[in-house]
């Protein structure tokens, strides 16, 4: 069984999945309208099944109404990953302290000459 991390970033890997969360970032959507702009490459079930890993994941919610079904993006879901990410951030950050340092002791710069 893998771990919510981990499901979360399988479920981002996929560029069908991504567009589809871009989608529901604007607001509520039911399938037929999220699954409109990929059914040129693929069919209704497959579209299901990515909805289907997005709410296994944590990131969507998905309700019925009547014959409608209804997702929304769970900002929740991704909270986990976005700390996760954070650390990195922060690592990256300091890494480029860091370098900006050592080259103006190098090139001699005592500031941003450049702005």
């Amino acid at each position: 069984m893998q771990d919510r991390l981990s499901q979360t970033f399988s479920a981002l890997a996929d560029p069908t999945r991504r567009a589809m969360l871009a989608r529901l970032s604007l607001g509520e959507a039911n399938v037929s309208d999220l699954a409109e702009p990929f059914l040129d490459e693929m069919s209704l079930p497959a579209v299901t099944k990515h909805l289907q890993v997005l709410e296994k994941a944590g990131l969507i919610t998905k309700t019925r109404k009547a014959q409608w079904r209804s997702c929304k993006i769970n900002g929740d879901g991704l909270k986990d990953a976005a700390d996760w990410m954070e650390q990195y951030r922060v690592f990256w950050e300091e890494s480029f302290d860091r370098l900006d340092a050592y080259l103006k002791t190098v090139t001699g710069k005592k500031g941003d000459d450049n702005v």
